[in-house]
């Protein structure tokens, strides 16, 4: 088991004072079998007139945050100590045809947990082109794992990871065009072209945690928000999580803030306004190993 120490704070500056303000923040990690979230602290500044805290429609935690009065910038701050087990990888032969998966997903039983994913969303909508893409690491018969990294590894070896050619909207088949966008782009592209042929994919908000090179210090703050892909291997097998930035099959590195259909269903914060005018946003995230003498035995 890592034990991660989970730091994250998001700050806007207005141009002008906001007069109201109404936000939807899903910044608490979720509880899994395998994550358990020992801590949990949510400041805001100014101190909100309201938070209610509840759950989305998928079951991720989300607090409402209300405030009814000017204020020129807003500040919300995170702090969590969340423990997360290893996961083993599955074989990618032992899993089934990812023809047998897509046809599952239409059954009945799996409808409730499943069906929504195969759907077209906002931001991973399904097309010729991100179909076609998809469907060369999909040969008939082939077993869905083993088509699932395939894909995952040809995201991760013809994109360049590149921050200043994408931004929050940009649709997936001009980041098929690029071959380059930043995680939430390489997510999205994967998400949408297992949906185009039936398999089920949702989109995964949360942490990874960075590593320094050698001999040089961890940098406060370095580490970012990240996104993934979550797949469906079919009744027996259940979720796996793909890291296609990173090829990477996520067993421990990484913290789960909640999952949905796209960016969209899980932003770590967004809202309505009224006033403010332009805004500068930043955001510092900083995930870190609890130190070795915070659990050693006295």
């Amino acid at each position: 088991m890592t034990r991660l120490l989970v730091s994250h704070v998001t700050e806007y500056e207005y141009a002008s004072p906001v007069e109201l303000a109404a936000h939807i923040a899903h910044l608490r990690p979720r509880a899994l079998p395998w994550q358990t979230v020992s801590s949990f602290a949510f400041h805001v500044d100014p101190a909100p007139d309201r938070v209610r805290w509840g759950t989305d429609h998928y079951g991720n935690a989300v607090a409402w945050v209300f405030l009814d009065r000017a204020h020129p910038s807003l500040k919300m701050s995170v702090r969590a100590t969340v423990d997360v087990q290893r996961r083993d990888n599955l074989a990618s032969t032992g899993t089934p045809p990812w023809e047998a998966v897509a046809q599952q997903a239409t059954l009945p039983d799996a409808a409730c947990d499943v069906a929504e994913f195969t759907c077209a969303s906002p931001m991973a909508p399904v097309s010729a082109a991100v179909s076609a893409f998809a469907a060369p690491s999909f040969p008939p018969d082939r077993a869905v794992l083993e088509g699932l990294l395939d894909l995952m590894g040809r995201i991760g070896r013809e994109f360049r990871f590149d921050p200043e050619v994408t931004t929050v909207s940009t649709p997936v088949e001009r980041v098929l065009q690029l071959r380059a966008g930043v995680c939430q782009d390489f997510a999205h592209l994967m998400i949408a072209g297992l949906r185009g042929l039936g398999l089920p994919a949702r989109y995964v908000s949360g942490y990874l945690r960075t590593v320094p090179p050698p001999g040089q210090a961890r940098l406060v703050g370095a580490d970012h928000s990240h996104a993934w892909v979550q797949c469906w291997l079919g009744g027996a097998h259940g979720w796996i999580d793909l890291d296609p930035t990173n090829l990477l099959v996520v067993a421990d590195e990484h913290v789960w803030l909640g999952w949905g259909r796209d960016y969209a269903d899980v932003s770590p914060v967004r809202g309505v306004l009224l006033g403010g005018g332009r805004h500068s946003l930043r955001v510092s995230v900083d995930i870190a190993p609890e130190p070795a003498s915070a659990t050693s035995p006295q």
